[in-house]
């Protein structure tokens, strides 16, 4: 037993009856101070329950707990060239007793993990990191900004642990191909209007070394999307991670159909140039308000200087999802226009912070300045308080029965005849793009139309939501459910003319699309099985190969004249 149930809730009947707090959210709050070596939880009585000690290298930013009680935290490590605050380079995973289980280092002269970093269902882990770009490379891209010598634009990566010590990146997402300028009409990425180009980021605006400083990640399982938030541009982005790393990199393919281009983006419409208030000055923290809690489905995030210079506060806002891309006006900035939901009078902090949504309506706050982390009831008044001691930057509070069982394995799905199955659990529940189906909360899910299927599960001891990769299903011979071994490109090199055999007799609403190596879109056919490349410039392209709007398949050209 990991935790001392006795005297956690003796602890808690005490303190119940004598100062009346039965409101609190009962759990375990996890904080590690900026350098520290060691990691805490704190019961709801203000009593340490748990210490990891002496442990290898100081924190870097954010600390985690993984179902069982394996800690998952950034560690930092020395960069000659990445010098940004929130600097880590390194991730561990250390169990419960202190044994580092995972060690990885992601650290060079040409990139340097740092800030936030997210445990995935699966046992990867998303990590924020800068990659270095020249000033050549800035100015290749529409950059206006001479006096930088480098920039320091943002990737994701999402990285398998393999050994003690190794780990392979199995997707990554860079801010570099999805940008915009409207100032250099010779430049691939240029476009008259930015403001109707919202998916893409304005490679113009705020310009400096340390460009967007990034510094809160979060997935959402259901809708398999990634929020990103900005420091220097004020603003929360959202974008898909059910694409492989080719579509990332694209603007097309994924769950939304846009590839790598932000889905969503809240905070500061003038860094697209549309109109509307900023609401968002100095963010940190953007995150999804989890399933099971009130609110759920809203995005949050501490707002450093919201209120004002002095005053910082936590943003909620319902974003206008649809499926799984979010609706704007073109030409104005993405709803809502004013966040739905502000949080203040915790106090104030310039830098770092953070808020988690509680179960009860409760709010865990950690104002890392001060070294304080308040739990505030729904009307936001305080009614527990952690000291610190020092700076932390993140704080989160998690059960004892999470902190004491494994998650149970994460659920796969097949198809048993018309229906949809999945492994065997203790509870059910199918959702059907990105939305909950009601009732259906049953091992197998007859469904009714295509498209992409999930299913939560929990274990016998119901301590975690453990959530499916999406299933695609279609009731006819799609392409989506054809290997790329099935289509077959001739010939391939070619000179310039292409045909594309599906191996599919009725081959209506298919969409060719031929993206160059920097990922740009240089050609795009309907419903024609031959391509004439001849007007393009030798070298590799990637075909994009879809049909009726479902995954595509990728396939290399060579093409040579």
């Amino acid at each position: 037993m990991k935790i001392n149930f006795i005297k956690v809730t003796l602890t808690l009947l005490l303190v119940t009856c004598l100062n009346g707090i039965a409101q609190q959210w009962n759990g375990l709050t996890l904080y590690s101070n900026g350098a520290a070596t060691t990691a805490y939880l704190v019961d709801t009585a203000n009593v340490t329950a748990k210490t990891w000690s002496a442990l290898s290298g100081g924190t870097g930013y954010s600390s985690y707990l993984e179902p069982g009680g394996t800690l998952v935290r950034s560690v930092k490590v020395t960069n000659s060239v990445f010098t940004g605050g929130g600097a880590s380079g390194r991730m561990q995973k250390v169990d419960y007793n202190g044994n580092i289980v995972w060690d990885y280092t992601h650290s060079s002269t040409t990139y340097y993990t740092h800030h936030d970093h997210c445990p995935l269902p699966n046992g990867n882990v998303l990590m924020i990191a800068y990659e270095l770009k020249t000033q050549a490379e800035l100015a290749a891209a529409g950059g206006t900004n001479t006096s930088l010598t480098t920039i320091w634009p943002e990737k994701i990566i999402e990285v398998k642990p393999l050994t003690a010590t190794t780990g392979t990146i199995v997707w990554e997402w860079h801010v570099w191909d999805h940008l915009v300028q409207n100032v250099n009409s010779s430049k691939a990425n240029y476009q008259t209007s930015i403001v109707n180009h919202p998916e893409l980021l304005n490679i113009n605006y705020q310009s400096q070394k340390d460009w967007l400083h990034a510094n809160g990640i979060d997935y959402n399982p259901i809708l398999d999307q990634i929020v990103l938030s900005s420091h220097n541009t004020n603003e929360w982005y959202v974008i898909d991670h059910s694409t492989t790393t080719a579509q990332a990199a694209s603007h097309s393919g994924g769950n939304a159909g846009k590839g790598g281009d932000f889905l969503y983006r809240w905070g500061n419409p003038a860094a697209y140039q549309a109109t509307g208030t900023k609401y968002l000055n100095v963010t940190h923290d953007a995150h999804w308000i989890p399933e099971g809690h009130p609110n759920a489905g809203r995005l949050a995030g501490f707002n450093n200087q919201g209120i004002s210079s002095t005053q910082s506060c936590v943003d909620q806002v319902i974003p206008p999802l649809n499926n799984y891309n979010y609706t704007i006006t073109p030409g104005s900035a993405f709803a809502p226009s004013i966040y739905d939901q502000r949080t203040s009078g915790f106090g104030y902090t310039s830098n770092e912070g953070s808020s988690e949504q509680l179960p009860n309506g409760n709010q865990l706050v950690c104002v890392s300045i001060s070294g304080k982390i308040y739990e505030l009831n729904p009307a936001g008044v305080p009614i527990f308080t952690i000291s610190t001691g020092a700076k932390s930057s993140q704080a989160h509070r998690y059960s004892t029965c999470y902190i004491n069982n494994l998650a149970p394995a994460q659920p796969t799905i097949t198809t048993s005849g018309s229906d949809l199955t999945t492994t065997t659990a203790t509870t059910y529940q199918w959702y059907y793009n990105g939305t909950l189906i009601s009732g259906a909360t049953s091992q197998s899910y007859t469904p009714t139309q295509d498209g992409i299927y999930v299913v939560r599960t929990t274990d016998t001891n119901g301590c975690v939501y453990v959530y499916s990769q999406g299933y695609i299903y279609s009731t006819s011979t799609a392409l989506d459910e054809l290997s790329g071994n099935t289509i077959s490109i001739h010939p391939n090199p070619t000179t310039g003319i292409i045909d594309i055999d599906l191996n599919y007799q009725n081959p209506n609403n298919l969409l060719l699309q031929v993206y160059d190596q920097l990922g740009n879109l240089v050609m795009q056919k309907e419903n024609h099985s031959r391509l004439d490349l001849t007007e393009l410039a030798n070298g590799v392209y990637h075909m994009s190969i879809s049909l009726d709007g479902k995954k595509p398949v990728y396939k290399k050209i060579a093409l040579t004249k």
